[in-house]
């Protein structure tokens, strides 16, 4: 995976501040050190939960790359995971089912890639085992066929992530012509489809052998474990490993544009205007990133924002504003993305920018903004350490950037000493009067919204080719002379002594008003997480005029009957707090996260918002637009169109578990601030609410910042509604939703199953493991992506809440496959019933024990769990209870749960594509001519 804006949030991962004038006392402890071969390994012990999470992180990226043959560092991201000569082929996916891992995962970015993984305590020793094979016992299992099989896959990726969605290739534009051809930032992470074809098996490994040496990677361990043991552990696997040539740190590059330069791009996916600005910035702790952070997130975040001000509210030109300071190790880019309104012209929101930098030049930032902004990055900073693998991402990050992990404890009071002139500094140096690259994405055949003076931006489209991909034997054995070592690698580990599973104490009370509250005390760092769960959402609207319960949720959050929508929002922010609201299908929720010693206050907050709505008819006129939108967006955005087709096929028209909780155009527009009062006063009640709690604080704490709002909040009996269950269609039949153009075919595959709260729920859900549950452990997978290379990504689930819920597969292929994947799947479903056999059972159990040690370790991971206890009426111990439940599965129960539930023959096949080059071959199935479901639009 790469992850666009990754370094520029890891930047400020390790932001504290209690308030701007106090220096940081906060430390991190680690210990770090470097092996005979160059290795760098950095230890940090957390013995809070049994986990333990194991990084290599390679001083290697796009940056690296040469014209022509670009996205390496990206593809040796998906190789590295596939096999090396120890562990055998697809060995530590494999383990990783075994050993109750998160899963191994990767990311690339310019600078650097990094393979990650949390697991159970008493699976170290084969994790440190594993990567060292990954870094020294490895390339010689690359071969021809492995390498074309990895090339579809991360050409899938591409599709899905670039090409296939609205705006997808607006990067690629930016960095082309922001960075000249020469900088190593002119690429994008994940290449070109033509650099990846053209790629040689040579090419690789010179590119590996160059970059993936001891001398040029980080080997970061953080968790529950001994240090002492955990050391010698890292010199028996990786001391024997030989370093490679010196290599030396690349110069900064950063950039001067000599003219601005505009650039527009009919977009095949858009339906709204979008424009993009890029002035050339810094790299990574540069001693001006920290007023550029600050200086941008005035700017644009929050009603009190200038350009949210100017463009949202008083301009109406779009919902939203979007501007952030992106980082990377040899230059950076401050980039400002409007996505605009319907039929609005870019000019007009480029006119409305420059305003608001005309007022900012004369006005500055106040004390009191840049207090609220330094504030809430204590919050963010605790959120970042609350996991292991949080802490060894920082401590690898800083390593290789600072090339000191130790800045971890330094960077801290570099942001807590920006002053309001040395915002104005940095804006005056960086943005005034300063040549920057824009874009205008625009829909198709409207030119006119782009920016004036444009030019066409070069973007090169995929062409559908049917039988384009070469053909490969994924199953073929690689054939080559094993690396020596000086004990026998092919050995793995055993496991140290497994540690007990505990699971943490819920607490429960209920208020006076019939309020139910759930909590779980945990003191590990200063936070609370909290959760209002109020039934209701999509459930309780008329079904011909929904879009209620969403506009409410908007509503809400703006402002009280004593504070403006900017009053109530700095309130929030100085208390170093955020609170959401939002609507769902069956509920309402308010959740927010704030610091321990502030929870009374923000609790107060949540009160006023609750009892006190403001009816802010200024902000009801703005969400509506809002929503209006992204309904829009919705229209072409594939993904979107194929759940929300989906859930039409197994709910059907009767039930309003169908509808979207956006509601329609048609409906948004009708509904009135009545209508949001209306709903308001008859539906929302403490007797249907549920609050959870968990952080530092106890019981008697949460309960009697509870005491005003159950006191002041009337109760009344409010009945949900009984709604028709969805039943499984007598036949199989397919569905196609027409996106001409689609670079790839979006799956929605399924039928009705089970709610959360039937008994067969949970072994369901052990039986999926094996079938598309598991990522690199499921038959889908390996088969799709690995065996035949179609996509970069498939699972399957069960999606039952309160309500019955679908049993659903969901997958994007690449066009030119879709009759040959869609067939593949339904033979794969036919077949698991009958093909389900010991071993599968013996890695599912494994897994699926394992797995609960890693079960509670974040704030967030308790939450969910109390969600669980709370709305399904788990028991307190459901974790332990579920291990009972897989011990006694045997493979007939699982067989039969299959038969139950997976009927290939009984589903809705449904897929969103390109109908011309692909809907006749869809016969293929069996199941009758395909159904084109927006034939009516065409």
């Amino acid at each position: 995976m790469t992850f666009k804006k990754i370094v520029a949030f890891l930047c400020f991962l390790a932001v504290y501040t209690a308030n701007a004038q106090e220096k940081s006392s906060l430390k991190v402890n680690f210990e770090s050190f470097t092996l005979s071969n160059g290795l760098k390994v950095i230890l940090h012990t957390d013995h809070s939960d049994p986990v333990v999470a194991v990084a290599l992180t390679a001083h290697v990226g796009s940056a690296r790359e040469k014209e022509d043959r670009t996205g390496f560092a990206h593809l040796f991201e998906h190789l590295l995971f596939l096999e090396s000569e120890n562990l055998g082929k697809g060995g530590l996916d494999k383990m990783s089912a075994r050993i109750g891992g998160s899963g191994a995962n990767g990311s690339t970015s310019r600078d650097r890639t990094n393979f990650f993984q949390t697991v159970p305590k008493d699976a170290l020793e084969k994790m440190i085992w594993a990567e060292a094979d990954k870094l020294g016992y490895f390339i010689n299992t690359v071969t021809e066929p492995v390498l074309a099989k990895e090339k579809q896959v991360v050409k899938n990726e591409k599709r899905q992530n670039y090409d296939n969605r609205p705006y997808g290739p607006t990067m690629y534009v930016i960095d082309k012509n922001l960075y000249p051809k020469n900088h190593p930032y002119n690429w994008q992470v994940i290449g070109s489809l033509e650099d990846l074809q053209n790629a040689t098996l040579q090419d690789v490994k010179d590119f590996y052998n160059q970059w993936y040496v001891p001398n040029n990677v980080i080997l970061t361990i953080a968790g529950d474990f001994d240090k002492e043991q955990a050391k010698q552990w890292v010199h028996k696997y990786f001391d024997e490993i030989p370093s490679g040539e010196e290599i030396k740190r690349q110069e900064k590059q950063l950039v001067n544009l000599k003219e601005t330069k505009k650039l527009y791009y009919e977009d095949n996916f858009a339906r709204l205007p979008e424009l993009t600005m890029a002035w050339p910035s810094v790299y990574s702790y540069h001693e001006d990133s920290y007023a550029l952070s600050i200086l941008s997130e005035y700017l644009s975040s929050g009603k009190n924002a200038p350009l949210y001000k100017k463009l949202v509210e008083e301009k109406e030109l779009t919902g939203s504003v979007r501007m952030y300071n992106y980082t990377s190790e040899l230059a950076g880019e401050l980039l400002l993305q409007i996505r605009a309104y319907n039929g609005k012209d870019l000019d007009s929101v480029a006119k409305a920018i420059n305003e608001t930098f005309a007022e900012f030049a004369k006005n500055g930032i106040s004390d009191k903004d840049l207090k609220r902004i330094k504030a809430g990055q204590e919050t963010s900073f605790y959120n970042s350490v609350s996991s292991v693998l949080g802490k060894g991402f920082q401590l690898a990050q800083y390593q290789i950037f600072a090339n000191d992990p130790n800045f971890i404890n330094k960077e801290m009071d570099k942001l807590l000493a920006v002053s309001k002139e040395d915002v104005m500094r940095v804006f005056n140096k960086y943005i005034k009067d300063q040549n920057y690259i824009a874009t205008s994405f625009v829909p198709k055949g409207e030119t006119q919204l782009a920016l004036e003076n444009s030019e066409l931006a070069e973007i090169e489209e995929e062409k559908i080719v049917e039988n384009a991909e070469e053909d490969f034997d994924a199953s073929q054995q690689a054939s080559y002379k094993r690396i020596p070592s000086s004990f026998d690698r092919t050995v793995e580990p055993p496991y140290a002594a497994t540690p007990e599973l505990s699971t943490p104490e819920v607490w429960k009370d209920f208020m006076p008003s019939g309020m139910q509250v759930y909590g779980i005390t945990n003191d590990e760092v200063p936070l609370v997480k909290f959760e209002f769960q109020m039934d209701g959402g999509l459930l309780l609207e008329n079904i011909n005029k929904t879009g209620v319960s969403n506009l409410l949720a908007e509503v809400l959050g703006k402002g009280t009957a004593t504070k403006t929508p900017q009053e109530l929002e700095e309130a929030i922010a100085l208390l170093g707090a955020d609170i959401r609201i939002n609507s769902g299908k069956t509920q309402i929720s308010i959740s927010g996260t704030t610091l321990a010693k502030n929870f009374e206050e923000t609790i107060a907050l949540v009160e006023e918002i609750l009892l006190e709505p403001r009816w802010d008819e200024e902000e009801f006129k703005l969400a509506k637009q809002q929503v209006i939108s992204q309904l829009e967006e919705e229209k072409a955005n594939p993904n979107a169109i194929a759940d929300l087709e989906f859930q039409k096929l197994i709910y059907g028209k009767r039930n309003i578990l169908s509808k979207n909780p956006l509601g329609t155009k048609a409906s948004v527009e009708a509904i009135s601030l009545q209508n949001l009062k209306k709903y308001y006063k008859e539906n929302l009640t403490p007797q249907r609410t549920k609050f959870l709690v968990v952080g530092a604080l106890h019981k008697n704490l949460a309960t009697d910042a509870l005491k005003s709002l159950s006191a002041n909040w009337p109760a009344k009996n409010v009945q949900l509604p009984k709604l028709p269950e969805p039943q499984l269609p007598q036949q199989s039949k397919v569905y196609f939703y027409d996106v001409p153009g689609a670079k790839q075919s979006v799956f929605r595959f399924g039928a009705p199953a089970m709610s959360a709260k039937n008994e067969d729920f949970y072994p369901a859900e052990v039986m999926n493991y094996r079938l598309g549950g598991g990522s690199f452990a499921s038959q889908l997978t390996q088969q799709l992506r690995e065996g035949k290379g179609y996509t970069y990504g498939i699972r399957s689930g069960f999606f039952g809440d309160e309500y019955v819920g679908p049993f659903m597969i969901s997958t994007g292929v690449r066009t030119n496959i879709t009759d040959d994947a869609a067939k593949l799947v339904q033979q794969i479903l036919k077949d698991y019933s009958e093909d389900f056999n010991q071993h599968d059972l013996d890695v599912t159990k494994s897994y699926m024990i394992k797995s609960n040690m890693r079960k509670f370790e974040t704030l967030d991971a308790k939450l969910n769990m109390l969600s669980e206890i709370s709305n399904y009426n788990r028991e307190y111990d459901y974790i332990k209870q579920r291990e009972e439940i897989v011990n006694n599965l045997g493979i007939l129960e699982v067989q039969d749960l299959a038969k139950k539930y997976i009927n290939p023959k009984r589903m809705y096949y449904l897929i969103v594509g390109d109908a011309e080059t692909q809907l006749e071959k869809l016969t293929n199935l069996g199941f009758g001519e395909p159904i084109l479901i927006n034939a009516e639009k065409k």
